[in-house]
């Protein structure tokens, strides 16, 4: 096919039905091609909400089969992939959730879903040792405070105006959501030091600590920043939230 009839196939695949095949497209036995080209079509529907499915499946389950398939029906045909890469599909989603009318009563969605893109995109993040106690032997005070620190190429600072973080765990534990009040702001910090994504909410203290560091900020700088907004920050519980959390790579520590 020709560059031109390739776009058109490609923007028939996800547009409503046509009433007749893209150009190019023809039935090798004769006659109309529409029969034909629906099964492929409605393949690469199914296809791509499955795909969403598997990557916002919290986000489903908060709204059930039904209704996410309606949303993410409506989602693809202005959202086309841009990979053939199904795990790279849905960058965009939450963003489109958050303007999903029939979702206006369910706030906290959108905030669900941006969560659960990072966690997808912490676990395809690139390896690296997380920075331990050990990787600081030897360092003085002095100078650790002067050390910007690397992240970790899955670490994400996430801040939602919802309860997201405490809705995600609630859901993927196959708990209900009572007593959760939704519209109670959290912070959330992913990582992936090693295999597994682990997903916690942290205070607005040990949030501006941890996104001054992320933003190439020295431990005292970081430490200031945070104080600034919360004066009761604690620099030791904040510094071992870092190590412990794994949300430092060790081989980019750079002073």
């Amino acid at each position: 096919m020709a560059e031109a009839t390739l776009d058109g196939f490609a923007a028939a695949l996800l547009s409503p039905p046509p009433r007749v095949a893209p150009a190019g497209v023809v039935n090798p036995l004769g006659g109309p091609a529409e029969k034909r080209f629906g099964v492929y079509r409605n393949n690469v529907a199914v296809g791509l909400k499955g795909a969403l499915g598997d990557i916002f499946p919290v986000t489903r389950d908060l709204v059930g089969e039904r209704f996410f398939g309606a949303m993410a029906h409506e989602y693809i045909e202005g959202n086309p992939p841009h990979s053939p890469v199904l795990a790279q599909y849905g960058h965009g989603f939450a963003d489109f959730v958050a303007s999903f009318q029939p979702a206006r009563d369910l706030p906290y969605l959108a905030d669900v879903a941006r969560l659960e893109r990072a966690w997808l995109d912490a676990y395809h993040a690139r390896d690296a040792a997380p920075l331990d106690h050990q990787g600081l032997a030897g360092i003085d005070g002095d100078a650790l405070m002067a050390m910007a620190l690397s992240p970790h190429p899955a670490a994400r600072l996430l801040e939602f105006e919802s309860a997201a973080v405490t809705i995600f765990k609630r859901i993927k534990a196959g708990a209900g959501l009572k007593g959760v009040d939704p519209a109670s702001p959290e912070r959330a910090l992913v990582t992936r030091p090693f295999y597994e994504v682990a997903v916690q909410a942290i205070d607005a203290a040990d949030f501006t600590f941890l996104a001054a560091i992320m933003n190439g900020e020295t431990l005292a700088r970081a430490a200031e920043t945070a104080l600034a907004t919360n004066d009761d920050f604690d620099l030791a519980a904040g510094f071992a939230l870092l190590l412990r959390s794994g949300a430092i790579a060790e081989e980019e520590t750079r002073c």
